[in-house]
């Protein structure tokens, strides 16, 4: 079971060495077919028992020097997911949605401030127009030397300028 949950992690990874990738999830079907074999012969009869198992060796040898050519990183809530018998794509649905909610956190904190900001300035601007006026101006001649900056660094010349109010 734990093998078949990995062996469904393994192909759903992008590798660049698809042929190291082949030979691990051949390596790794051998094995549970020569388990299965082993399952059955000791049901059975123990004449095949000694075969198997020196097969079921030989292969779990191979996967274990492949194992050495490939650096697989898996999260140890995952393993533990599997070990309870639980599907890991939970997992990666749990850390989705985490993602998500923080996400939409952050933004509500940067609406509240640019909200505030523009709350700001209307209240400056009642109070003191000609010193928002002259601070427009300055935020306007800044953020055109920036475009200009930008465009001269950017290859293709693509630049966003945020406008003021």
């Amino acid at each position: 079971m734990v093998l078949q949950l990995c062996l469904r992690m393994i192909q759903r990874r992008a590798w660049t060495k698809s042929s190291t990738l082949l030979t691990i999830i051949n390596s790794i079907d051998k094995s549970l077919v020569v388990l299965h074999q082993l399952h059955l012969s000791l049901s059975s009869s123990q004449l095949h028992l000694l075969p198997r198992l020196n097969s079921l060796v030989s292969e779990l040898n191979s996967m274990s020097n492949l194992s050495e050519k490939c650096n697989i990183q898996i999260p140890v809530e995952v393993l533990s997911l599997i070990d309870d018998g639980k599907n890991p794509d939970e997992f990666t649905r749990d850390v989705l949605n985490s993602c998500i909610s923080r996400n939409q956190v952050t933004k509500g904190k940067t609406d509240a401030f640019k909200e505030l900001r523009k709350h700001i300035l209307e209240e400056l601007e009642e109070t003191f127009p000609d010193e928002v006026d002259k601070y427009r101006e300055i935020r306007a001649t800044t953020a055109a030397a920036e475009a200009k900056l930008l465009q001269s660094v950017l290859t293709n010349g693509d630049a966003k300028v945020k406008s003021e109010l």
